[in-house]
């Protein structure tokens, strides 16, 4: 007999409320129940029921399965879990039983612990000044870390900057190459000349533009496509400017460099927008199976911009697969991590060794397609592969970069790479978020003790892992 797991949800559906600025009657109201039902909703004094997502979705267009998953809170308790596996709070001993209650029934508290941590971590990289002065605590955060948190909690979509740049990109379609237009329409709209320029002119820039003389200079090192996602940049940069001004002001970002970094990133956003316009690259995606190869040639991007393109897609009414996707180099750092759903891995740290993204730096050029299981038995798709760097400056430094790009299992079926697998039992590689807080024992690659188990290293036997520890 199966038992259906029961889902509280209040946390989440009261912070739906808030961001939507209803009252408890008025939201109650449009999901046809009573206030007082919704208020015990919210309470956890009745489970949601799969009546109420219906009109959850229904009505304010609600993903229900991201809504319902478990660990979705930007703070929830995989990542308290992160936190409180720091070392400086081993001798608490908190149990996921305390984590789970706080999540659940303060989310807010744990997303400003969340936000506390991130804080200490940061300021712990910078380089003390020691001058006293008073700033927004706020501003601790790193720029880098605001921005992917924001980019995260907006499921890296953003509908009024698609409408924007799915007008514009279907009506500069062309057979051959969409540069051309690209660069007709920064001269004839806004009088920008663009020019592929020595190095030498660029210094350490790779693209760089002149407002005064209004003209955009393109680095020669760069490739073909990089160069088209350059002007597609410059172009979103003046073209909608007023649209991405309103993006950022709506976000609040705490201090000048994080507005600047999600300025940049939004265009870079539209930019990619402009080039696979969402309609028709959604349509292509379906056609060809999301096989990489044929969108990178159908749309003449490289294989980083089609698989940041894949985890775009959450429309309402017209969603793809929901893909995560994480850049990483050779010593694992990771550079990019974006999700149109879940992701798998650490928020804090970096990705488990037995995922076979660090393989792929000894297979270059090759696609290499792995399922993966975290520990609450989670399965994924994913595939990884070598791209090459936008610009290498001498041909001595290491042009590699890793991408990974995933999804749920359940959605393999629709994948190109996918052909041919028995998905129904395929073989699994067991993983987790990362060591510090990975349940996993017998793990060979385990780095450190996940924190709160007591080891279990014992002078007369050696084991698999180099730190064995005392289950749960």
């Amino acid at each position: 007999m199966t038992t259906t797991r029961k889902l509280f949800l209040g946390a989440r559906l009261k912070r739906l409320r808030r961001d939507l600025g209803l009252q408890q009657s008025a939201m109650a109201t449009q999901l046809g129940i009573s206030a007082s039902y919704l208020n015990h909703l919210e309470r956890n004094q009745r489970p949601v029921t799969a009546g109420i997502l219906l009109r959850l979705a229904e009505v304010f267009d609600v993903n229900v399965k991201v809504f319902a998953a478990e660990g979705n809170e930007s703070a929830g308790a995989e990542h308290l879990g992160e936190i409180f596996s720091d070392q400086m709070f081993s001798d608490l001993a908190i149990s996921r039983y305390e984590l789970v209650e706080l999540a659940d029934n303060a989310p807010t508290v744990a997303e400003g612990v969340a936000r506390l941590y991130t804080a200490l971590r940061d300021l712990q990289r910078q380089t003390h000044s020691g001058d006293g002065d008073e700033t927004d605590p706020r501003g601790l955060i790193t720029p880098e870390t605001w921005v992917r948190d924001y980019i995260q909690e907006s499921n890296n979509h953003y509908p009024e900057l698609e409408a924007c740049a799915e007008t514009l990109g279907v009506a500069m379609a062309d057979a051959l190459s969409i540069a051309e237009p690209l660069r007709r329409r920064l001269k004839d709209a806004w009088g920008i000349s663009c020019r592929v320029v020595s190095p030498a002119l660029l210094g350490e820039s790779t693209q760089q533009y002149d407002p005064e003389r209004r003209v955009f200079m393109l680095s020669s090192l760069l490739r073909s496509e990089n160069r088209t996602f350059g002007l597609a940049y410059q172009l979103a940069m003046v073209e909608f400017r007023e649209v991405i001004e309103r993006v950022v002001e709506a976000a609040a970002p705490p201090d000048q460099g994080s507005r600047h970094l999600l300025h940049v990133s939004l265009a870079n956003y539209a930019a990619g927008a402009i080039i696979m316009p969402y309609g028709r690259f959604l349509a292509s995606a379906e056609e060809y199976n999301y096989s990489i190869d044929r969108l990178c040639g159908e749309y003449g991007a490289n294989v980083e911009q089609v698989s940041h393109r894949l985890t775009t897609l959450s429309r309402p009414g017209a969603r793809g697969v929901p893909f995560f996707m994480i850049r990483v180099d050779a010593a694992g750092n990771i550079s990019k991590r974006y999700a149109g759903n879940a992701f798998p891995f650490s928020r804090f740290g970096g990705t488990c060794p037995r995922w076979n993204l660090h393989a792929a730096f000894q297979n270059a050029g090759k696609a290499i397609s792995q399922v993966i299981e975290t520990p609450d038995g989670q399965r994924f798709f994913t595939i990884s592969r070598t791209i090459e760097r936008p610009i290498r400056p001498d041909v001595q430094s290491d042009g590699l970069l890793a991408v990974g790009l995933g999804c749920e299992l359940r959605y393999a079926e629709k994948l190109h790479c996918a052909a041919g697998l028995d998905l129904a039992n395929p073989p699994t590689t067991p993983i987790g978020p990362a060591c510090a807080i990975c349940p996993r024992m017998n793990c060979p690659q385990r780095a450190t003790a996940p924190a709160g188990r007591a080891l279990a290293v014992d002078e007369n036997r050696k084991t698999i892992s180099p730190y064995p520890f005392v289950p749960a």
